[in-house]
């Protein structure tokens, strides 16, 4: 397993990009099909190249663990940022098998670019396009020095707050937990990705900051997380969609990933991690 940055968008043709098309993916049903599955799969070999947004970071190196051991001739090669970013990459002809975004607008929009059903994520939610699902937490360092108890404590005066930029998932999601309540807040920082945001609280950088239920329990006690109700709103839940690239360099690997994603192994790793699952 390898992991990269964010990569610099890779220019191409729209013509070259206009392949890839993202392919709905069927759930693994019990234990004898994940069984079957591996052994249809043993001859899988190559560079699995798997884009996911940062709030996954921690589950899919697990999983990227586990696939290698079921198929050892596979190197997962994982590109974690935030999704609006991976899907610039995407949609500029970077090369990736598979994409993982923390929400089903950021899919969408890779949908809309290649000239797809902007409705791909809606159409396909039944037969196992979404896999996960999360929702905001603050988090706070665990001395919680600006004594930050609700959501509207974050617009209080001398409260500083990281929020994650708005073109990101969990930025968009910030956005539509203000708008739901009526709070207006401003952060004195906005970063490239929930990660970014986890670690300015870690670092004492901040008083609070908006990451997801997952991000919390990844940071053990560097940080404590708060549980808000306007976070429970429609609009600020975030919903997390995977598919295949149709353009992949490695489909039936791409496809294995997806089915362990789905798999009961799968999910009982995104459960652990805090995420929900459909």
């Amino acid at each position: 397993m390898r992991e990269t940055g964010p990569r610099a968008p890779v220019l191409a043709p729209l013509a070259a990009a206009a392949f890839l098309l993202l392919a709905a993916t069927a759930c693994v049903g019990d234990g004898s099909d994940e069984q079957d599955a591996r052994e249809d799969r043993s001859e899988l070999s190559g560079e699995l190249d798997v884009f996911a947004a940062a709030s996954l970071t921690d589950v899919f190196e697990d999983l990227a663990e586990e696939f290698e051991a079921q198929n050892p001739d596979v190197d997962v090669v994982l590109n974690f940022a935030g999704s609006s970013e991976l899907a610039v990459q995407i949609n500029s002809g970077a090369p990736a098998d598979v994409f993982a975004a923390a929400d089903t607008v950021t899919m969408e929009q890779v949908a809309d670019d290649l000239g797809l059903d902007p409705d791909w994520a809606a159409d396909h939610s039944e037969d196992g396009a979404l896999f996960a699902t999360n929702t905001l937490r603050i988090a706070v360092p665990p001395d919680n020095p600006a004594g930050v108890e609700t959501f509207g404590d974050l617009a209080g005066d001398g409260v500083d707050t990281a929020f994650c930029a708005e073109e990101v998932p969990c930025g968009a999601a910030a956005t539509a937990a203000m708008e739901g309540s009526g709070t207006d807040i401003t952060p004195v920082t906005y970063e490239e990705d929930v990660r970014a945001v986890l670690t300015k609280v870690e670092l004492g950088e901040v008083d609070a900051g908006l990451v997801y239920t997952t991000d919390v329990v990844s940071a053990g006690d560097r940080v404590e997380g708060l549980a808000f109700p306007e976070a429970e709103a429609g609009e600020a839940l975030n919903d997390y969609p995977i598919g295949v690239l149709s353009g992949a360099q490695e489909p039936e690997a791409a496809q294995a990933w997806v089915d362990l994603v789905l798999s009961g192994t799968g999910t009982a790793i995104l459960e652990e991690a805090g995420f929900g699952t459909p």
